[in-house]
């Protein structure tokens, strides 16, 4: 196996773009990459920068209705025809022209990279422009139009893998990608979001765990509002290692949401770029111990697209291609003067929010008057027994 890393970018991915209003800014993928370019992280010798072509209409279907997809390229083409009984035109997803084609590239350039590295032809891969996890088989939703995780999913089956596992850190919960596998025992999709009851889209609880023949093949950990990096990184050490340990996938691909961050303003968790790094690290590490190496990792939400988005990305880039970024390390000047002249506003100084992202791990005990560890318990305590597991002390 090549332990070179791929990592799908060029500038045609800024063509996902939904208007100047619309919190989804494609200036936050444009920072991210210029950021990755300034930190040398797109020059080292065993790193494949890419671009990718639309996936065709075939591939599409794979997960997606026929109806939607040809909904999709009508709007696409007429943003007047768009029509809001399959999500589009909406104020989440107003219909531009080019969508389809934008949207399309997206899917492209992370099963692309899912399959290289089911090939062998790269280790690890990332495309911090994907991750569009709430567009399910027949509707645009949040934000999201095709879903680019789920199809990758699919093709990995289609080539021959048994097993994967799918781990989901946005601020919201991954509904579309969990309900593409609702019925099937050769995905795990585990999500780790704000909880239903305080965020969009008001799903993603413990007693939802798979369908027929596949319960437990979803897993839900709903974290209350307002929970920093000690709660948010104990909650996802508690669950994800130990499921995806136990399921024992062949390919590992993660979301990289960053809207968990305290300065994101759709979310309400207050989780550190630190803190996302780490789990960033903990991932990468899974995948080496559970699948080979074999990890694909993808963006997200994260809607603070100075201070948060180019820099969690950026760490989680760094993180795949083995050159993870020393705690305090100086945002290029180059960068800084980049923002500047973009948009006016003053650029972060470092990589770091200046926090230790400390936290207990679960094996120490846990405290049932704690609102997390309430909420860990009641997840491990639907799921882990259908993987063999014990949910107070595995």
């Amino acid at each position: 196996m090549s332990e070179r890393t791929r990592v799908v970018w060029d500038p045609s991915f800024t063509r996902y773009d939904f208007g100047r209003w619309h919190p989804m800014s494609p200036v936050r993928l444009e920072l991210t990459a210029r950021l990755c370019s300034d930190l040398g992280l797109f020059a080292l010798d065993d790193v494949d920068v890419v671009s990718a072509a639309p996936a065709s209409d075939d591939l599409l279907r794979t997960v997606h209705g026929e109806e939607y997809v040809a909904a999709v390229k009508t709007a696409s083409a007429d943003p007047h025809r768009a029509d809001e009984q399959y999500g589009l035109g909406t104020d989440d997803d107003p219909a531009f022209r080019g969508m389809h084609e934008a949207a399309a590239r997206i899917v492209g350039g992370t099963v692309d990279t899912a399959l290289a590295i089911w090939r062998g032809e790269a280790r690890h891969g990332v495309n911090f422009c994907g991750g569009m996890h709430h567009a399910k088989r027949d509707t645009a939703a949040g934000f999201c139009v095709y879903n680019d995780a789920a199809v990758a999913i699919q093709a990995l089956l289609d080539q021959g893998c048994e097993r994967v596992a799918y781990i989901d850190l946005d601020v919201h919960h991954g509904d579309g990608t969990e309900a593409a596998f609702w019925d099937d025992p050769r995905v795990l999709t585990l999500s780790v979001h704000e909880s239903g009851r305080t965020l969009f889209p008001g799903t993603g609880y413990p007693d939802e765990l798979g369908g027929p023949g596949a319960e437990g093949s979803a897993v839900n950990l709903a974290l209350p509002a307002g929970i920093g990096d000690a709660g948010w990184l104990r909650a996802v050490a508690a669950v994800a290692p130990p499921l995806v340990r136990a399921f024992a996938p062949q390919v590992l691909i993660t979301q990289h949401g960053c809207d968990t961050h305290a300065l994101d303003p759709l979310g309400n968790l207050t989780v550190s770029v630190d803190a996302q790094a780490v789990a960033a690290a903990l991932v990468h590490d899974l995948a080496h111990e559970v699948s080979e190496g074999r990890w694909l990792a993808l963006g997200g939400g994260g809607y603070e697209v100075v201070d948060v988005v180019p820099r969690t990305w950026a760490q989680l880039v760094a993180i795949a291609v083995r050159q993870p970024l020393e705690r305090g390390r100086a945002v290029p000047e180059s960068w800084r003067r980049h923002v500047e002249e973009l948009t006016g506003r003053p650029a972060p100084r470092t990589m770091s929010d200046g926090v230790s992202a400390g936290y207990e791990p679960w094996s120490g005990g846990y405290d049932p008057a704690d609102p997390v560890d309430r909420a860990v318990l009641a997840t491990r305590r639907a799921a882990f027994p259908l993987h063999g597991l014990d949910p107070e002390f595995d």
